[in-house]
């Protein structure tokens, strides 16, 4: 995507990119990590239920609650002057009722400032709370493949689409996600190949998590690149993680030793 002066719109998202320009999206939680990830030049911050593993300790997403995400998607939103920044809808905000659905994602974009909400699941399971946040005038984006709200169900966290009944499935669900009005889907742990395939049938742009490079983009977990990623398809940029245990590690040194404070750091 071009570099836009103003705000990146879901309007704009949406619209399919090129092969050479792929769209950049990744999750960030507060108001220094977005500011950076605004600065960097990613298309879209997501403000992902992933914080409820990789900031609250958590085994798994199912932990955070609306309050949490809007707590969280404020302070992204503040940070960022260009992203498009979207924000997850977390456990349980989508399936109490379509009325519930649009009510939690007002929330999150009215008072919050989000540009968009992403929604879990297919049609079939979520069509009712996507309808409803989109007929209340709230872009969505659609979540297909391994989908973390449902890792109970699943049984952990698998690659999903990998027999031909699955994959037809995902394919046909990816097409109806785009013509209910998502503006974008998320496919995430899908074999690549099938990413491929429906990345070229859809009319709205893929992004991929674990789908290889085929998808019309690419979403990672901040600190999945910072050092903390296990995941096969992270890729570590930077090692963050040994730079702060390093720096803790020092400053615990220079204390015990006597170093810190030394004259500089304090006032007569």
């Amino acid at each position: 995507m071009e570099q836009h002066a103003r705000p990146i719109t879901a309007a704009a998202f949406g619209k399919k990119p090129s092969d050479a320009f792929p769209l950049a999206v990744l999750t960030a939680y507060d108001y220094p990590s977005a500011a950076l990830a605004d600065e960097a030049g990613v298309d879209a911050v997501l403000v992902g239920d992933s914080l409820g593993m990789v900031i609250m300790g958590h085994a798994n997403t199912l932990g955070v609650t609306m309050d949490i995400m809007a707590h969280h998607t404020a302070m992204v939103a503040r940070a960022t002057r260009r992203a498009l920044v979207i924000a997850d809808m977390p456990f349980l905000s989508c399936n109490l009722g379509p009325e519930e659905a649009a009510r939690n994602a007002g929330r999150l974009v009215g008072a919050c400032g989000a540009g968009a909400v992403k929604i879990e699941g297919s049609m079939s399971r979520a069509g009712d709370a996507i309808q409803a946040v989109l007929r209340a005038g709230i872009p969505v984006m659609g979540h297909l493949g391994l989908t973390p709200q449902r890792v109970l169900q699943l049984g952990g966290y698998h690659v999903q689409g990998r027999d031909e009944e699955a994959a037809a499935r995902i394919r046909r669900e990816a097409r109806e996600l785009a013509e209910a009005g998502c503006f974008a889907v998320v496919l995430e742990c899908v074999p690549a190949d099938l990413a491929k395939t429906i990345t070229s049938e859809l009319p709205v742009p893929t992004i991929g998590i674990g789908a290889g490079p085929h998808c019309d983009g690419q979403v990672l977990v901040m600190h999945d690149i910072l050092g903390w990623g296990k995941a096969r398809f992270a890729r570590t940029y930077a090692d963050v993680r040994k730079i702060m245990g390093d720096a803790f590690a020092a400053y615990v040194a220079d204390v015990k030793a006597g170093r810190y404070p030394a004259r500089e750091h304090w006032y007569e």
